[in-house]
């Protein structure tokens, strides 16, 4: 799978300045708080496929939204169901939604609900570029999309500090976020402390694509 294909049409210019206007939030306003919360989203989608309980669904879910045009960014984000996306956040988040909204409306300095419509938004073009990427997997089920998430999370530079999220126009986040290690929004408590490792890793990555994306 390949993080950093996905990770920069997430954090593209186009993309953010589109969903900056479907949610009203500014371009800054939804870096930060893609920033704060993508770990999470994704720690949630391994959470989701390594569970008996949601691992079918999840993966059904995940070949339905692979379905969806994203080329065109621009429609792609007009055309948002964000009542979709906000039970996608949902799913995805558990019971820490509260707590990962809240932190990350913190961090951006936005109301929570402002926040959850950011998240609303990105969240159905996350499973859409989840389920194009895990689409070509030979093992098209739960165990091996669990394999490939855990692949892509652990595989992220584990020695890559917060603070290279700081680039550019991050800085004014620089207090709050270098206490994002500590969020560990896993419904599966059983993978909590190996998932806490895995988010370091993508932090790092997600650090280095900031600092590219942002200058």
């Amino acid at each position: 799978m390949d993080l950093n294909a996905l990770m920069g049409t997430l954090l593209s210019g186009d993309t953010i300045a589109n969903m900056s206007q479907k949610t009203g939030a500014s371009s800054q306003e939804v870096q930060n708080v893609l920033a704060s919360a993508l770990p999470a989203l994704l720690n949630g989608a391994q959470a989701q496929a390594n569970s008996a309980d949601t691992a079918e669904s999840f993966v059904n879910a995940l070949a339905q939204h692979a379905q969806t045009d994203t080329t065109d960014l621009t429609s792609f984000v007009q055309n948002i169901d964000m009542d979709d996306g906000a039970k996608i956040v949902g799913h995805l988040l558990g019971n820490q939604q509260t707590e990962i909204t809240q932190t990350a409306s913190q961090r951006a300095g936005l109301s929570s609900g402002s926040t959850g419509l950011i998240l609303a938004a990105a969240a159905p073009l996350l499973m859409s570029l989840l389920g194009k990427q895990t689409s070509g997997n030979q093992n098209n089920n739960a165990m091996g999309i669990g394999s490939l998430l855990g692949s892509m999370l652990g595989g992220a530079d584990t020695t890559s500090l917060i603070g290279s999220l700081l680039g550019g126009g991050m800085a004014q986040a620089q207090p709050q976020a270098q206490t994002i290690p500590e969020i560990t929004p896993i419904t599966n408590t059983a993978n909590a402390a190996s998932q806490q490792k895995e988010s370091t890793g993508l932090l790092g990555l997600l650090g280095k694509l900031f600092s590219g994306l942002l200058k």
